[in-house]
């Protein structure tokens, strides 16, 4: 049987925590910021957690490795 590969654009995207959670950035930090106050820049920085029914689905099918 072949290895399964990886899907790449999700490896971009998505990180691996150490206890099997996964981490991603949040969007809306790219440009256009001047609309945007202070509090929801800085809130943005910080890396998201994606939810349990959605992760399962990442780590299976895009990252069976992780």
């Amino acid at each position: 049987m072949p290895k399964m590969k990886t899907k790449k654009s999700a490896a971009k995207r998505y990180t691996l925590t150490g206890t099997g959670k996964v981490k991603y950035k949040k969007m809306n930090l790219r440009h256009i910021l001047t609309k945007r106050s202070p509090k929801r820049k800085r809130q943005l920085r910080h890396a998201g957690i994606l939810a349990e029914c959605e992760s399962r689905k990442i780590r299976k099918q895009m990252l069976p490795y992780g």
